[in-house]
């Protein structure tokens, strides 16, 4: 038996890697629409015309991705069980000066509730998205709803992407060599999601 254990195939990683991508676009583009103070950004895309056109066209590969990719999960992604309940109870025990651990599947309660939210965001974003693309096309009142709902969903998806980066990151080592090489360590995998690891084949 091998030291590793796989985690994401290459469609799924490719998959979210294009997710990835797109919003950093969307990131670098939209700081300058959404206030002032970022205008400098617009040099990255030759001029706020530029950003524009960036903005809109990876705001469409964002939502084709994302939501492709949630839709991959949504199996895992919604179903809860008592030991998520438990895990949400602890907040996932991030708040606890001795390290934690939870029986989870493939994706922990933490990360299921991250992947629906994401999931209802993009829709959201997607919709306003296309209703700020063509503002003529609908009552003012709705358009400015539309505005003011986009950008606080980009605010509080920027920032639930910090914490996704952290703790795929820092936060839990090794919990981003699946996403970059496919596979995980399987004392990685026995000690944070040991539920999925005894389906896949583990001990």
């Amino acid at each position: 038996m091998g030291k590793y254990v796989e985690r994401f195939n290459t469609a799924e990683r490719v998959l979210h890697w294009f997710v990835a991508a797109s919003f950093l676009t969307l990131l670098l583009s939209g700081l300058g629409l959404y206030s002032r103070l970022f205008h400098g950004y617009f040099d990255l895309f030759g001029g706020g015309a530029g950003a524009i056109m960036a903005h809109k066209y990876a705001g469409a590969v964002f939502l084709i991705s994302s939501l492709m990719l949630f839709l991959n999960h949504a199996k895992e992604m919604v179903t809860f069980d008592e030991d998520d309940r438990k895990w949400f109870r602890s907040l996932g025990g991030y708040l606890s000066k001795n390290p934690e651990h939870f029986n989870s599947g493939k994706f922990n309660a933490g990360q299921k509730g991250f992947g629906i939210f994401m999931g209802i965001a993009t829709l959201l974003l997607g919709v306003t998205g296309i209703i700020n693309w063509i503002p003529a096309s609908f009552p003012r009142a709705l358009v400015q709803f539309s505005l003011f709902l986009h950008g606080l969903l980009f605010v509080a998806v920027v920032m639930l992407m910090v914490v996704h980066v952290y703790l795929t990151t820092i936060g839990n080592p090794g919990t981003l060599e699946g996403m970059l090489y496919g596979n995980v360590r399987r004392i990685w995998a026995r000690t944070h999601h040991p539920k999925w690891y005894k389906e896949v084949g583990g001990e």
